[in-house]
């Protein structure tokens, strides 16, 4: 193994920059040629690379965001767009494809591991919405993002005493709404994983008014549905102004958490390990405080299980 790429593809997590850090010194203590991959798989079609050095990680381990850049490529899933890839693979003598990304970024990858490129995938979305890991990097510093929204909404919601229902990022995955929820206190958490009643949340309110709680904090993942009819029923039911505020990119921008700069150095580094392993197509992971790899069709065909142990401890303690 003597040359190594790595790009970050999909949206931008937190913990990125900190993973390709890793990578790249990891590549380099072993003596290997690192290349830096701008812009996902559109940068590897384009042939838009440059070699990395110590000093090119240098000061990124807290940054957000990517120093690589990142975006999603539908040319590459065209044969024409994938012969191209590979021809800048091939030109560059790349031995192995370290990828930082979601599901989309590993079907890219498992798709090359396919045709001889020896792949590894670092999951970096902060969604946390693959099964196979308990923890992707970047969800950690999302939920505290949202965390600290919810203790400022909630101190300007109890000054006016009115609601506040607050969106979250989640398609799909809950698990935004769900923790920042529990960590922030809320008394209702709305997730795509569950079906909600809005007259049990307007009961919830009510009962909290009617004992002289001041504020009542609303935690709904954006996947469920339209936020402002559920904020507008809200307040047509109870006659408590309600208003709804809409975290939105702050959630995917910032300095990466402690957890997750530690979660994407050891990833990183066990991502140039498995490499020189010879081993490819490998998905890693966080599994019982331990780095773990799968095989990424695998890691792909799990299906999520929503935490409800924690949600109905969200329940009990919300009263």
């Amino acid at each position: 193994m003597k040359t190594i790429g790595v790009l970050t593809s999909g949206g931008d997590a937190p913990g990125m920059n900190a993973a390709i850090r890793a990578v790249v010194r990891a590549g380099i203590y072993n003596n290997v040629r690192m290349l830096g991959i701008q812009q996902g798989y559109q940068g590897l079609i384009n042939g838009d690379l440059d070699d990395m050095d110590v000093s090119s990680v240098a000061d990124i381990l807290h940054r957000g965001g990517t120093i690589l850049r990142t975006a999603r490529s539908e040319e590459f899933m065209t044969p024409e767009g994938f012969r191209k890839a590979l021809n800048v693979i091939d030109v560059y003598n790349m031995d192995g494809l370290v990828v930082l990304g979601g599901d989309g970024s590993f079907k890219g990858a498992r798709e090359l591991a396919k045709v001889g490129v020896n792949t590894i995938g670092i999951p970096c979305t902060i969604d946390n919405d693959l099964a196979y890991t308990d923890y992707t990097i970047g969800f950690m510093t999302a939920v505290e993002t949202a965390v600290d929204a919810i203790g400022k909404i909630r101190d300007t919601s109890s000054a006016h005493g009115r609601a506040n229902v607050i969106e979250v990022m989640g398609r799909h995955c809950g698990d935004i709404a769900l923790y920042a929820g529990v960590a922030g206190g809320a008394e209702s958490i709305v997730v795509p994983e569950k079906d909600f009643d809005v007259e049990e949340i307007c009961q919830r309110l009510l009962k909290g008014r009617n004992r002289g709680k001041l504020h009542h904090i609303i935690v709904f993942a954006e996947g469920v549905g339209n936020a402002y009819e559920l904020t507008k029923e809200i307040e047509e039911k109870t006659g408590i102004e309600t208003k709804l505020t809409v975290l939105g990119y702050i959630q995917r921008g910032g300095s990466a958490s402690s957890f997750d700069r530690i979660l994407a150095s050891r990833m990183g580094m066990r991502a140039v390990e498995l490499l020189l392993d010879g081993k490819s197509n490998r998905a890693l992971g966080f599994k019982c405080n331990e780095i773990v790899d799968v095989d990424i069709n695998e890691a792909l065909s799990m299906k999520k299980n929503f935490e409800d142990d924690l949600y109905e401890t969200a329940k009990v303690l919300s009263i």
